[in-house]
């Protein structure tokens, strides 16, 4: 028996990378350095000592990159500035090459029929803005939205769908938290300063975006693990709000309520974030869509030893499931859920689902071709769950996988695989997988057969 799943007309396919992770060419044509370029060249940072300087190389490659997107039918590509690369201190003088980078980039998408979406931070911060304190200075905001509307300016009449941060809480947390992201700080005050700044810096830059009238559409991205409590006991339920707050509410609210989660703030005490009047504001209707990145989900537990959070997360597995390379959970039905959240608690907004996608301990043969079945049902089946959510009303306009080549996995270095083209980072040789394969069929027919 053969079921069909369509999706609406105009729903966009598409496929997502980053620029640190990819371009290579670190220090190449006038690019400034980013704490990422710093924070790779530090011993005992990065999984084999790995680092981005060539990455997937395609700074050089670009053109040979879109045309084998255009041979997996990609119908959107999802890609990130580098911020060094247009400004090579952060501020001040531009780099025309690097703008030049990105302008050839589009027109190239653009000959290919490939629909550009560009987003212009993905955790690459310049290292000059870092010495004067980085995303913790409020000055970043300023910054921030000064690099936007150079961004802007020089692609905006070719590019219609923005973003403005992928994953705020990544980078504030995992890079002033916890330490293992650039810049390597474990400071839970910073952290917090820093998400706040994060989304002063988004709605300043939406700010420069909607007094130009650009006339395309802006938003951010956000990853949202699925949360489960481990009981129903209280201090569960309890612990599984504070991760909420901490990864859901302090960006979901201001944007969509106006407000930040006042009891969580409580809680932090000391850690609770400087905001000035006129701040949440600002953020406030400051996204055109949501991006939703989702990968897994957690099981939450109280725990009186686990940090300022006291919540202990172990990874939570669907019937059926396993985990992915990345010791995640796998848990289709949590994207759905994800996404029923969004539309029933924050005003159905549009949502595009920026990332899904999974590492997995891909095989090779002898001509380095990967027939990767264990990726093709793992995406399958949260494009069902996306369905199913889109049945229920929710406005969700796109997917994209994540990632359209294997790259560097920041910490992870090039450990983990999660592309649908396989790299061979000996010869930079590109050979698609046969959930590329798949995945064509798939955009081809804006249905999933099963």
């Amino acid at each position: 028996m053969h079921l069909h799943y369509s999706f609406p007309e105009n729903f966009v396919w598409g496929t997502t990378t980053s620029a640190y992770q990819i371009e290579g060419a670190w220090n190449e044509d006038g690019k400034g350095l980013s704490i990422w370029d710093t924070y790779v060249h530090q011993p005992d940072r990065i999984l084999n000592g790995d680092t981005g300087n060539i990455a997937c190389d395609h700074y050089h490659r670009m053109t040979e990159d879109v045309a084998m997107m255009k041979d997996m039918g990609i119908a959107c590509y999802s890609f990130t500035i580098s911020w060094t690369r247009i400004l090579p201190e952060g501020r001040g003088a531009v780099n025309p090459k690097g703008l030049d980078f990105y302008n050839r980039l589009v027109d190239t998408l653009l000959e290919a029929g490939i629909q550009p979406k560009a987003t212009l931070y993905h955790w690459d911060f310049p290292q000059a803005l870092q010495n004067l304190g980085g995303w913790p200075n409020r000055d970043s905001a300023e910054w921030f939205a000064d690099y936007a509307h150079i961004a802007f300016d020089s692609l905006a009449d070719r590019v219609s769908i923005w973003a403005t941060h992928n994953e705020p809480w990544v980078a504030a947390f995992l890079g002033y938290g916890h330490g293992i992201h650039a810049p390597g700080i474990c400071d839970a005050t910073k952290a917090f300063q820093t998400a706040h700044h994060l989304m002063l810096a988004h709605a300043k830059a939406v700010q420069v975006y909607r007094q130009a009238n650009y006339g395309g559409k802006i938003g951010l991205i956000l990853n949202l693990n699925h949360l489960i409590p481990a009981t129903q006991s209280e201090a569960d339920i309890a612990a599984t709000q504070r991760v909420y707050a901490e990864t859901h509410s302090i960006f979901l609210d201001p944007l969509y309520k106006g407000s930040y989660p006042e009891p969580f703030f409580e809680w932090l005490g000391p850690h609770r974030p400087l905001i000035q009047p006129g701040d949440i504001e600002l953020m406030y209707g400051s996204a055109d869509y949501l991006g939703l990145n989702y990968y897994n989900a957690d099981s939450v537990q109280y725990d009186l030893f686990g940090g300022w959070l006291k919540a202990r997360l172990t990874p939570y597995v669907g019937p059926g499931w396993g985990f992915t390379e990345m010791g995640w959970g796998i848990y289709p039905a949590g994207l759905k859920a994800e996404v029923r959240n969004i539309q029933e608690n924050y005003g159905n907004p549009e949502i595009y689902i920026t990332e899904n996608g999974c590492a997995m301990p891909d095989q090779p043969d002898e001509q380095d071709f990967v027939a990767d079945h264990d990726r093709i049902r793992y995406i399958k089946a949260h494009m069902l769950a996306l369905h199913e959510a889109i049945q229920g009303g929710a406005n969700v306009r796109g997917y994209f996988v994540w990632s359209f080549f294997d790259n560097f996995e920041w910490e992870s270095g090039y450990s983990k695989r999660f592309g649908l083209v396989r790299v061979n980072y000996d010869t930079l040789e590109r050979i698609p997988k046969q959930s590329a394969y798949w995945y064509k069929d798939v955009i081809a027919q804006n249905t999933i057969h099963i």
